[in-house]
């Protein structure tokens, strides 16, 4: 065994908003052994295998349409208003953990639509959150990923212009300053999730201490994919790993220093277990 020394980022880990989600599935499925969860409760196949372990059963808009008489949990991203419409046809119980910074963002997306705004939104095409900001303006608001899909010409004189909660806000500002210089009259809302746009800048401090960076997510987690990008152009020797399965001893030398962070869906009990199977090298 090396000599090794390991460090779990202290900012790592789940958002308040997974944290919220994950207590109330367990508190109901310590109660009925079984509850239902509209997709992934979170982005970590390994925290939702846990939790289907404990009963928790994933299903998507498709199966809820079947689904009848049964208590559903909606997940921290949020959902349109249909979904709302579809559990009172089909006398479900919706267990509603959306996040407070999405609905906080739902609602005012609403109002925007509801005054007549046209209503742009800076967030992932298809991104469960998204289609339920799109579901609150009947799905006439335009989703861009990156500034290039969108032809800055044939935009209206004055927009809104509203953020993903997840996004960066580097970006969305310099998106805002674009358009107001090509004479865009924009109504900005900065909706962005200051506890998960902060990790940003977390994560680059904390890895500049370390000779070695692991970075643990799932493969499906934008955040992760994002975050981790951000570790490695600070720190060129960052890993990504989903368990502790995919470590490998080669990439430790003698007395390395050694940080190890997550996206906000890693769950903290999946970085200590990633910490004691380094320890064994």
């Amino acid at each position: 065994m090396r000599n090794l020394q390991v460090h779990i980022d202290d900012h790592s880990g789940f958002c308040f908003g997974v944290v919220y989600a994950i207590e109330m599935a367990e508190d109901i499925l310590d109660e009925t052994g079984h509850l239902y969860c509209l997709g992934d409760i979170v982005h970590n196949d390994e925290e939702v295998n846990r939790l289907k372990r404990k009963g928790l059963k994933i299903i998507d808009h498709n199966d809820l349409k079947q689904l009848k008489n049964e208590k559903v949990l909606i997940r921290a991203h949020g959902e349109p208003a249909a979904t709302y419409e579809l559990a009172i046809q089909n006398n479900l119980t919706l267990i509603d953990a959306s996040c407070p910074v999405v609905l906080k963002l739902q609602h005012r997306i609403k109002n925007s639509y509801d005054k007549g705004d046209p209503i742009y939104i800076y967030g992932k095409h298809a991104h469960a959150e998204v289609i339920g900001l799109l579901g609150q303006t009947n799905n006439e608001a335009i989703v861009f990923q990156d500034l290039a899909e969108l032809e800055i010409d044939k935009l209206p004189k004055n927009l809104t212009l509203y953020s993903q909660t997840t996004k960066s806000t580097d970006k969305f500002y310099e998106i805002n300053e674009v358009l107001k210089s090509n004479g865009i009259s924009v109504n900005t809302n900065d909706t962005i999730c200051r506890q998960v746009s902060n990790r940003d800048k977390e994560l680059r401090a904390f890895v500049e201490n370390y000779d070695k960076i692991i970075f643990v997510s799932g493969t499906k987690s934008s955040n992760g994919k994002v975050l981790y990008n951000v570790c490695k152009d600070k720190n060129p020797h960052t890993y990504f790993v989903s368990n502790p399965e995919q470590l490998d001893s080669g990439w430790f030398e003698e007395n390395d220093r050694i940080g190890i962070c997550g996206a906000t869906s890693t769950p903290r009990w999946l970085m200590e277990q990633v910490k004691e199977k380094i320890l064994t090298f």
